[in-house]
């Protein structure tokens, strides 16, 4: 329901603002450029749902072999304790919880092709779940607010466009990435589990989070010791060895359980291509409402009333211009992408706006985005607080990627 009054926010707001750029200002351009608009982002929206085929095909059939080889059930076992507390909904042992760990993992490498499909595989695992098929459950909600939250440990894509755009050291804001999106994840975890009544002061969840804390910083630790070059080499190398690793792992665990891996690859693969098709209209739904946004001068409109608000009052305005990013990110990556390059290419790379931009990028995942494709592949409807908790991550964020920048580069 949240979600249905986001979206025909988005359009009866550009709607008003073109309406005010005509009458008053005489704009004759903001009418066909949105019609324009329209046109793209639906074009877009079935491109990514066709680029999506393959990818998913290729995972959801890696993922039945992982299945009927008792992988995913053995990863269940070991995550039970854990999940037990942040999905309470969940039979301990369930294989959905493998799936989740997979989606979660690859999300953390930055493996965005692979952390789709996965993430999709166990959307349909809590959807068998569900007693009620078109309303979100906890467990959905708390998986959701996981993957919008971001967590990255490895951003080697944004450390590529920086030094595409000529920063002197692109790595510099990886150290500010890892710690701006823990945070946000952190925030996700509690504000959904307030939501939710999770009891987050147990043993099991105090170890578990105290233990990602001290990994985290290990990670910080190793990497800011390497030079630009060789984090790029052990970053790239390892999520690729990592990922590949899974890969044979899942075949031989099927081989060993004596089943036709080829014939349940081809199985699973089927079922991606239906998944692919089933999220057309979702996307659609939801770029054809962003675009609109954004070809009236809705955004622009509204980092212009923020930076006058910050004038006002006083305080320092120079992050107001990396906000675009920000704003651009719960709705669409490939926009906040734009918005980022952007960023370093008015500002310059190694600008306080142009570290802020990509810290930003680095910092949450695209909340909207998430949330049309998930809950449209199970077909749910009402998706309760889903949209809240992403969003106050996003805004947990944001506010460390803030803080975090003017403690580093300030």
């Amino acid at each position: 329901m949240v979600l249905n009054y986001i979206w025909l926010a988005f359009f009866l707001i550009a709607f008003v603002i073109a309406i005010v750029k005509l009458l008053v200002f005489g704009d004759t351009e903001v009418f066909p450029a949105i019609m324009a608009s329209t046109f793209d982002t639906a074009k877009t929206a079935f491109e990514i749902s066709l680029g999506l085929t393959g990818v998913l095909s290729l995972w959801m059939g890696i993922m039945r072999i992982g299945e009927q080889g008792g992988v995913v059930a053995v990863l269940a076992r070991w995550l039970g304790p854990l999940f037990k507390r942040l999905f309470p909904e969940i039979p301990e042992g369930h294989p959905v919880v493998g799936n989740i760990f997979m989606n979660l993992s690859a999300n953390m490498l930055g493996l965005d092709n692979a952390a789709t499909p996965l993430g999709l595989k166990a959307m349909e695992g809590l959807q068998a779940l569900n007693p009620q098929k078109t309303r979100a459950t906890n467990a959905m909600i708390m998986f959701l607010v996981l993957n919008t939250s971001g967590l990255t440990l490895i951003p080697i894509s944004i450390m590529v466009y920086r030094a595409q755009q000529g920063a002197a050291n692109p790595t510099d804001v990886f150290i500010p990435i890892l710690l701006a999106t823990f945070f946000s994840t952190l925030a996700g975890i509690i504000v959904t589990a307030l939501y939710q009544r999770i009891n987050l002061l147990n043993r099991t969840l105090l170890l578990t989070l105290g233990g990602a804390s001290v990994v985290v910083a290990g990670i910080i630790y190793g990497m800011a010791s390497l030079d630009e070059t060789m984090m790029d080499l052990v970053g790239t190398t390892s999520a690729n060895v990592i990922l590949f690793s899974i890969i044979i792992a899942f075949l031989i665990a099927g081989m060993r359980r004596r089943i036709n891996v080829y014939e349940t690859f081809v199985e699973g693969a089927k079922s991606g291509f239906e998944t692919a098709v089933r999220i057309i209209p979702y996307l659609v739904a939801m770029l054809v409402a962003i675009g609109v946004f954004r070809a009236s001068g809705a955004m622009d409109a509204l980092i212009g009333g923020v930076q006058w608000c910050v004038a006002q009052c006083g305080l320092d305005a120079q992050w107001v211009g990396a906000l675009p990013t920000a704003l651009m990110k719960p709705l669409s990556g490939s926009g906040a992408r734009g918005m980022m390059v952007d960023a370093m290419q008015t500002h310059g790379a190694d600008s306080f706006v142009g570290r802020l931009s990509c810290i930003f990028q680095g910092s949450t995942d695209t909340t909207f985005y998430i949330l049309a494709v998930y809950f449209g592949s199970v077909g749910i409807r009402h998706t309760r607080h889903a949209v809240m908790a992403g969003l106050l991550a996003d805004l947990a964020g944001i506010i460390s990627a803030i803080g975090i920048c003017y403690l580093f580069f300030g």
